[in-house]
C-alpha cells in the first residue's frame, strides 16, 4: 500500500480544465518542441531588453529629460513585441498544430487560446 501512495503523490493531479490542450504540456508550461534558433534569439533579446531596462532605471535615477526616457521605454515596448512574435510563431508552429490536428475538444481549446492570445497581443 505505500508503494501506491507513494507513487500517486508522485504523479502529478491534471486538473480538468476545458482548455487543456493533449499537445502542449500546459501543466508542466512546457512547450511541444522550441526551434534552438529561435530560442537562441529570443534568449538574446531579452538579455538585451534587459540591458534597455536597466538603462531605463539609470535615466530615472539621474533625472533625465522625460521625453528621452520615454522614447526608451517605447523602444524597450518594441523590443519585447518583437520577441512576442517569435514566440507566437514558435506556439503556432508547435503547439497550435498538434492541438488541431488532433480535433475535437482538443482543437477546439486551442482556436479559443489563440483567440485569447490575439486579442492580448492586439491591445
Amino acid at each position: 500500500m505505500k508503494q501506491s501512495k507513494t507513487a500517486a503523490a508522485q504523479k502529478p493531479q491534471k486538473p480538468s480544465t476545458p482548455k487543456q490542450s493533449a499537445a502542449c504540456d500546459t501543466d508542466g508550461k512546457l512547450a511541444v518542441a522550441v526551434d534552438p534558433e529561435l530560442k537562441a534569439a529570443a534568449v538574446r533579446r531579452l538579455h538585451r531588453i534587459a540591458g534597455q531596462v536597466r538603462g531605463l532605471e539609470a535615466m530615472v535615477d539621474q533625472e533625465r529629460y522625460c521625453a528621452d526616457i520615454l522614447v526608451q521605454i517605447a523602444s524597450v515596448q518594441e523590443a519585447l513585441r518583437g520577441v512576442s512574435r517569435l514566440l507566437m510563431r514558435n506556439h503556432l508552429e508547435h503547439c497550435a498544430t498538434m492541438a488541431i490536428r488532433d480535433g475535437g475538444d482538443t482543437a477546439s481549446a486551442m482556436y479559443d487560446e489563440l483567440l485569447d492570445l490575439v486579442y492580448r497581443h492586439a491591445r
